[in-house]
């Protein structure tokens, strides 16, 4: 399990996380959501000891350093592979340095996405980047795998395939911290909604009991971050004179 004791970050005097603690067991997808500065990237960032920050991250009761870094993985939408490199080359690379990288996981999901195995990185298309990048992610046997709007640049068809693959392919061991803006296409396949705000949490949810409720998680959202659906026709009525 992570914890998250009293987690705060600051950017220049200016508020980037807030005191926030939360747990993240074993076993579940969770979506982290917010708008654009409420915090996602940069509580992943401390999450990986990325960047300095203030308060606790423990996994498993002990700090995340060298020692237990290989447990989590990222994926994120800014790329971390090497760009100059095959995909065979970065295959070699993650089965020496990562002894539980799975090869099985990582040839299947090259097949069903028909990615080039000996082609550069960097002759990849946008899309095709960033599913390598979370194929990385997925197959580095990392229990905790972190993934940063990983979809940016990829047809909806190709989101919606990933979405059924991913609950295909995890463990039960396996959790996905998944940051997205694109809540209303995963909220089918999380189990748990974290909602960040300016840097606080304003809502943990789980969507198991939003559905006993009769409730998406979408119009929850609304509600919890005070969602105005008549702005857009005044603001139009301001812009063009009517009423």
């Amino acid at each position: 399990m992570i914890e998250l004791n009293h987690l705060t970050k600051r950017y220049a005097g200016k508020r980037a996380l807030e005191d926030v603690s939360l747990t993240l067991p074993q076993g579940q997808i969770i979506g982290l959501f917010g708008e654009n500065g409420a915090g996602k990237t940069t509580l992943m960032k401390c999450l990986l000891g990325l960047i300095p920050y203030q308060g606790t991250i423990t996994l498993d009761g002990a700090p995340i350093d060298r020692r237990n870094i290989e447990r989590l993985s990222f994926a994120t939408c800014e790329h971390s592979f090497f760009p100059n490199l095959s995909a065979q080359s970065h295959r070699e690379f993650y089965a020496a340095h990562f002894p539980r990288f799975s090869d099985k996981r990582f040839t299947g999901l090259m097949d069903f996405f028909e990615l080039p195995l000996h082609k550069p990185l960097r002759a990849f298309s946008t899309g095709q980047k960033n599913q390598f990048e979370v194929i990385l992610a997925l197959c580095q046997g990392a229990d905790y795998i972190l993934m940063d709007e990983p979809f940016a640049g990829n047809d909806v068809f190709n989101r919606e395939d990933f979405y059924k693959v991913l609950l295909g392919v995890l463990e039960p061991n396996e959790t996905v911290l998944l940051s997205t803006h694109l809540i209303e296409e995963v909220a089918g396949c999380i189990s748990r909604a974290i909602l960040l705000r300016k840097g606080e949490i304003v809502g943990d949810l789980s969507t198991e009991t939003l559905e006993e409720s009769g409730q998406s998680l979408m119009d929850c959202i609304k509600e919890i971050y005070h969602y105005r659906a008549d702005r857009v026709g005044k603001a139009l009525g301001e812009l063009t004179g009517e009423e």
